[in-house]
């Protein structure tokens, strides 16, 4: 069958309005509040959680947009430290309201401390099994967190996940979903067991306590965004390198941690994002395998893990440490579109004689033009470095930008002219107090 479209078939107007707009409603607010957005520009363990906390201060709304329970920000606030794997950072302002978006999968154990934890049914069984059955087939492993947080966003794309929707539904047939997954689970898994009836009642009593905080999300942003005036602000988890398209794949997350995330994983149109926050810490440091062509395996690297107390949040594995690489941070700001960089951990720089600084990727002694995407290929990269002179001088009082050594200054402007983006804040220490605003 095939359709034809002729002149005939235009509507025509033979007084058409003068305004073509004329009678159409308009919305409140029209072009809506603008969102910040706080991502991570390296491997993860930035420091986004003491920026958002420090803008969680002045904002109406803290919003966690993708993964899970699988990231961790540490905030100190008044000499006190707190660990956030699933909340917003925002959590500790008692004038934001805070909102987990439909992006993020939840572990409803870790969601709140007065239910008691069960794990003998969770995806974190599967992501654990799944390691080991990689680490005894190929002889290696994801260095995933074993949270549950892989095999939970495959059973979304295979269409078989659990939402807090079904959930809130019709119990009956929340169960029969329940069993199914189980089922599907056991037949990959065969040391998988799962006692079904006590999961499903604990998970009923789980959904009637959580009944009363859920929202469609849809709507309660969409309210946000075109009422009133509002500071929205958007928690990313994980990082631009750990991103599942434009990560180090396979060595990556399970989500979009990059700036699209935000609007999939809240419902958010791109026309409300407004400003875009990079977080980077002075170094590089990953947690788990996968390239790394700045890491120091020596001295230098046991400095950095030892001063930074470069310990994973979620896992409690050592990360590994290496020289700022200004390559993935210019490439994360190509997918992203960084506003403004938040540079942290400079005081851990302190002692260092020297400090280098990643400045191009060569293969056989020519430089490449672009960040590679095949990992083998990253394996092989030699690392062109610039070296700066150490400032041996502690900058963990310094609160203005005047505080701090010239050759911290110089090391900074460094950094910033190389990337194209303004720097906006430096940080010297854990707490929010120790964040120096540039502008």
């Amino acid at each position: 069958m095939s359709f034809s479209w002729s002149a005939k078939d235009h509507k025509s107007y033979t007084n058409p309005p003068s305004n073509p707009t004329q009678g159409l409603k308009r919305p409140r607010n029209e072009t809506g509040n603008k969102v910040i957005v706080v991502l991570g520009a390296q491997w993860g363990d930035e420091g986004k959680g003491k920026v958002v906390d420090l803008l969680a201060t002045e904002s109406d709304l803290v919003c966690r947009c993708q993964g899970g329970n699988n990231a961790g920000h540490t905030v100190v606030v008044e000499g006190k430290e707190y660990d956030f794997h699933l909340l917003p950072s925002g959590i500790i302002n008692p004038k934001s309201i805070c909102v987990i978006g439909n992006g993020v999968v939840i572990h409803l154990p870790g969601l709140s401390h007065y239910i008691t934890f069960f794990s003998q049914f969770s995806d974190q069984v599967v992501d654990g099994i799944q390691e080991t059955q990689r680490q005894a087939t190929e002889g290696k492993i994801i260095g995933t967190t074993k949270k549950g947080i892989g095999p939970t966003y495959a059973s979304k794309a295979s269409r078989t996940g659990l939402r807090v929707c079904d959930l809130l539904g019709d119990f009956k047939e929340f169960s029969t979903k329940f069993k199914n997954l189980v089922e599907q689970y056991q037949s990959m898994y065969s040391s998988l067991t799962v006692d079904t009836e006590s999961q499903l009642k604990k998970l009923k009593e789980y959904g009637e306590r959580l009944r009363p905080m859920v929202r469609d999300g849809v709507y309660y942003m969409y309210e946000a965004l075109h009422g009133p005036p509002k500071k929205i602000l958007v928690e990313g988890a994980n990082a631009a390198l750990l991103d599942i398209d434009f990560g180090t794949y396979p060595f990556v997350t399970s989500s979009n941690c990059t700036v699209g995330g935000a609007c999939t994983g809240l419902g958010i149109p791109p026309l409300n994002i407004g400003e875009v926050y990079g977080v980077s810490k002075a170094y590089t440091t990953r947690v788990g395998i996968g390239a790394f062509p700045t890491e120091q395996l020596n001295v230098t690297g046991e400095l950095l893990q030892t001063r930074g107390h470069e310990v994973g949040v979620t896992t409690g594995r050592k990360r590994r440490c290496g020289w700022l690489d200004l390559v993935i941070l210019r490439y994360a700001h190509m997918i992203n579109g960084f506003t403004a960089i938040a540079l942290t951990k400079l005081d851990i720089l302190d002692v260092l004689d020297e400090i280098k600084v990643g400045v191009a990727y060569k293969i056989n002694g020519k430089r490449i033009p672009h960040f590679p995407a095949d990992m083998e290929l990253l394996h092989k990269v030699e690392v062109e470095y610039e070296t700066f002179p150490g400032w041996k001088s502690d900058t963990s009082a310094a609160r203005k930008w005047n505080n701090l050594p010239q050759k911290a200054q110089n090391y900074i402007r460094f950094v910033e002219n190389h990337i194209g983006v303004p720097i906006k804040w430096v940080g010297v220490g854990k707490s929010r107090e120790c964040m120096i605003q540039m502008f």
